[in-house]
């Protein structure tokens, strides 16, 4: 077996990134941005920019 047909055996094998396995994109986008929001809510109110 070469590299190439090892590379073709599994072609759904991801990297992993920590986030939900199956839950929907659009949750994840949102408590993505919702995060930024309230950082930059922080960091205005702090003084900090």
């Amino acid at each position: 077996m070469t590299a190439t047909t090892a590379d073709h055996a599994h072609p759904a094998r991801r990297a992993r990134t920590g986030g939900p396995a199956d839950g929907p994109k659009i949750l994840e986008h949102v408590l993505g941005w919702t995060l930024v929001v309230v950082l930059a809510i922080f960091v205005t109110g702090a003084g900090l920019m």
